[in-house]
């Protein structure tokens, strides 16, 4: 996702779905079972979380065919199965019968009736199982969304390749890879509330399931802005991460889009998935070829692949990939400011940011490209940025201090100028977290800060 001085599928994507206009719709009657909305006199928020983890929560859902389970991470998984379906995946051709099971999440009504919104996944998906999340919900005019596919998912590659679906909308929003997105941002029209639906699927007459611990979506709306606020440094630290050169592997396994040159968020991932202690077997390090360092970047490139974007971008497979390693958590979110990430990282948790800026707007990155991705691992006593920036000569190289001022608007801003000086879109604070199942009460209240617990 990251060719420095060329467009991205992921800009070209995102580019048509620019943030909206700031301000909220009125949101239609609440439905039963909703999710209480926020109190009336709460802050002006641009960003809504919502997570389905606990076993309350599991037992609150709509079950067809799954049940929820107890214990150390509760979850759902299949019980009774519905029926038996076919499913033809378009990037084999061969068609396969599977036994499913759904689980419906209640009504969230959105505490920021939302321009996009993004789901988040975390699941164990054993060999002979896979899933789909999609999302239906309703307008702020009162009329009702389709259901959407978000994502069609397995953690392996060899029952299913995991997608996601293009070519959906109903002419009011639409489905971009991994965002939902309404057309027409200026027209006021929002997401007002919406319900997520699982689908559990196992090969038939055995014994298999998927289990789901985590699922969630992220709703936002964030104002259309070239510049943001400058915020105030308040944060000297760094954390020790791994360093990882997405560079080093170009050439290596093109059909996983192009090889290395376009890693940068797998080499990312993998970066803040061994700084929280996951490591990869050699067992399942042995297809890749042991002339090529760093094997664990191509493992991560091929297990984070979207066969449809033909690409490793996907936010919430990059998220999802992360929560396969023991007692890792992973999600996609919208952060507000750098104060929001000094907080995360004070707590010891570090970010995955996505930007997108010219060479001369980010003074040392000596490139430019329409979507980076980067990790974000502390700030110097000055403010500025501390980051592991995979697109670098060497892994030496990958430790990057960027100027805070630029780094800031270059992540939170919405729109910007590309090299031709057409007017494109940027990311509006896009991050991905990823944050240990049980974590400490200093990290619990960063990341419940964030909006993300």
């Amino acid at each position: 996702m990251s060719r420095a001085e060329q467009p991205s599928r992921r800009a070209v994507l995102t580019a048509a779905v620019a943030a909206a206009v700031a301000g909220s719709a009125g949101s239609a009657a609440a439905d039963e079972g909703a999710d209480a909305p926020a109190a009336a006199d709460a802050p002006a928020r641009t960003v809504d979380n919502r997570a389905w983890t606990t076993y309350a929560d599991w037992r609150r859902g709509t079950a067809e065919g799954t049940r929820a389970v107890a214990g150390a991470r509760p979850g759902i998984v299949i019980d009774k199965p519905l029926g038996v379906t076919d499913y033809t995946d378009p990037h084999t051709g061969k068609t396969t019968r599977w036994e499913y099971a759904t689980w419906t999440s209640p009504v969230h009504r959105l505490t920021v009736p939302a321009t996009e919104a993004i789901a988040s996944w975390n699941a164990h998906t054993p060999d002979g199982t896979w899933l789909q999340i999609e999302l239906g919900g309703t307008y702020s005019d009162g009329t009702a969304t389709p259901w959407y596919v978000l994502g069609r998912w397995a953690a392996g590659d060899q029952d299913i390749r995991r997608t996601s679906v293009d070519d959906q909308s109903d002419g009011k929003s639409s489905v971009w890879t991994d965002t939902f997105a309404v057309d027409d941002p200026a027209s006021g029209l929002r997401l007002a509330s919406y319900r997520l639906r699982l689908t559990l699927y196992r090969k038939p007459g055995t014994n298999f399931t998927p289990k789901v611990w985590r699922a969630g979506a992220m709703g936002s709306d964030v104002p259309d802005r070239f510049t943001v606020p400058a915020s105030t440094p308040g944060l000297a630290r760094e954390l020790i991460v791994p360093r990882y050169s997405q560079e080093i592997h170009i050439g290596q396994y093109p059909e996983y889009d192009n090889g290395g040159e376009a890693w940068c968020s797998p080499t990312s991932s993998q970066m803040i998935i061994e700084y929280w202690g996951g490591r990869l077997t050699p067992e399942q390090l042995a297809w890749v070829d042991p002339a090529f360092a760093d094997p664990q970047v191509c493992h991560a490139a091929r297990f984070t692949f979207d066969y449809q974007y033909e690409g490793c971008g996907n936010w919430p497979f990059n998220a999802a990939y992360a929560a396969t390693f023991k007692d890792l958590q992973g999600v996609v979110t919208r952060l507000g400011s750098l104060t929001d990430l000094e907080a995360l990282i004070a707590a010891g948790v570090p970010a995955i940011t996505s930007q997108s800026f010219l060479k001369e707007e980010l003074t040392g990155a000596g490139y430019g490209t329409a979507g980076h991705l980067m990790t974000v691992i502390g700030f110097t006593p000055d403010g500025d940025v501390i980051a592991n920036d995979p697109n670098s000569p060497s892994n030496q190289a990958v430790r990057r201090v960027y100027k805070r001022r630029e780094w800031e608007n270059i992540w939170l801003r919405t729109k910007r100028y590309n090299a031709a000086g057409k007017v494109v879109s940027g990311t509006g604070g896009v991050c991905y977290l990823y944050f240990p199942a049980c974590p400490t009460p200093r990290q619990r209240a960063a990341l419940a800060a964030a909006g993300v617990l």
